[in-house]
């Protein structure tokens, strides 16, 4: 595993950085107005590293997470940063919204969460977000292609497993051999397998939000990363565009896809 995963301070910083550099930027470049009076949810946020920056430029950003002990760093992190934020811990598919209880939001970010969301909840927890929207929404979508080297979040898991590219690909049984030979801890090969099942590309997402009835206002495929500045120093670049148009092929060597989407 690598140190960032460990020191989550670090983590939150490094995804402000990346947020501000390149997120921001992008919805700046369709005319999306960002500051004060600007409401910005993310769902499973984390620690709240990608909503830092928001609440820099005057946001109201209210972040939603399953996993508590996140939802507690994210108001410490922000208490040290001197911003406010709303942080609820929940599970989003379960959330009700239907009298307006949490309101609707002018940006919804949903930044590397959709892989870990298993195959029968995905068209729930995308069509549930449409009860957070107007018609002046957008959602920013962002995941690794899953037959990428690093698809499989290998990198997470103990011992020399978490260097290998590609090896999430392996047959289930083998995967699982070497994840416990290399010392990798059960909950983590547990949560390894369910990136396994979820296995996102960029051919099933876009049929996902077809059948719910989102538009895509901008794709962006990523051969680097652009997170990649910040955990190794490598300049962000994306797929040429004859490569981008190659199906199914395209995910083994893209490293991040970029969605912001409307209803």
């Amino acid at each position: 595993m690598q140190k960032r995963h460990k020191d989550r301070f670090r983590y939150f910083q490094e995804l402000a950085r990346t947020t501000k550099e390149y997120y921001i930027e992008l919805l700046r470049s369709l005319d999306i107005s960002i500051g004060v009076g600007t409401r910005v949810l993310e769902i499973g946020c984390g620690e709240g590293g990608n909503l830092l920056p928001f609440a820099q430029m005057g946001c109201s950003v209210t972040g939603i997470d399953i996993c508590s002990s996140r939802i507690e760093q994210a108001a410490e992190f922000f208490k040290r940063e001197k911003q406010k934020g709303s942080f609820l811990c929940e599970n989003f598919v379960l959330l009700d919204n239907s009298k307006g209880e949490i309101g609707t939001f002018d940006i919804i970010i949903v930044r590397d969460v959709i892989e870990h969301i298993e195959p029968p909840y995905k068209k729930d927890f995308m069509t549930h977000i449409k009860d957070y929207m107007t018609e002046r929404s957008v959602v920013l979508v962002c995941f690794p292609a899953w037959q990428n080297p690093f698809g499989g979040h290998q990198q997470i898991s103990d011992g020399f497993v978490s260097k290998i590219p590609f090896i999430h690909l392996l047959p289930n049984p083998l995967y699982k051999a070497i994840l416990t030979l290399s010392g990798t801890k059960s909950d983590t090969i547990q949560e390894l397998f369910s990136i396994k099942r979820s296995q996102v590309t960029v051919e099933s997402f876009e049929r996902l939000i077809k059948t719910i009835g989102f538009t895509v206002i901008i794709r962006q495929l990523w051969l680097i990363n652009p997170h990649y500045k910040q955990k190794f120093h490598l300049t962000p670049r994306l797929l040429a565009p004859i490569f981008s148009k190659i199906k199914y092929l395209r995910n083994f060597y893209t490293t991040s896809c970029t969605y912001v989407l409307k209803i």
